[in-house]
């Protein structure tokens, strides 16, 4: 599974600076502020995305996912938990697999693997599979938003 000490930390700082988002470096071994899963998940508060090291980068991607659906009014009261429906859930699955094509290095495929690895389950049985064949909804809801191009399947980057 890829984490954070993985990839460039330039890499995904700048990625997230498209979108107005903050990314903090947690110190190795230190509680990460925010983390809905505890240990060395990903942890939201505000607009900042909080991760060590061992963080897996698709745990940080699927946190920031949450924060860039949001409007950025909404974004300040965010703290540990974003999720606002099912709907949103399901779309920040897709979106988290679109930001890893936007990583060097990384790609859609890694991270839904990983996305496997950790233990998210789907109707299809794989998340490549709900990417594939069983997430129209989550492409439109997206879509709407102008974060990615259902027709091409591509993340539309700010």
């Amino acid at each position: 599974m890829l984490t954070l000490a993985d990839v460039p930390f330039d890499d995904v700082d700048a990625l997230l600076a498209r979108y107005g988002l903050l990314l903090q470096r947690v110190d190795d071994g230190q509680p990460i502020p925010g983390s809905y899963w505890g240990e060395c998940e990903a942890g939201l508060i505000g607009s900042t995305v909080y991760a060590r090291g061992d963080t897996p980068l698709h745990s940080l991607l699927h946190e920031a996912s949450h924060l860039i659906v949001l409007p950025p009014d909404r974004r300040a009261a965010v703290h540990t938990d974003a999720t606002d429906s099912v709907e949103e859930e399901d779309a920040v699955c897709v979106l988290q697999a679109l930001l890893g094509d936007a990583l060097p290095g990384v790609g859609r495929e890694r991270v839904l693997a990983d996305m496997d690895t950790w233990g998210y389950t789907f109707r299809l049985g794989s998340a490549h599979n709900y990417f594939e064949h069983d997430a129209d909804s989550a492409w439109q809801w997206l879509h709407a938003r102008g974060l990615a191009d259902q027709h091409q399947r591509a993340i539309v980057l700010p």
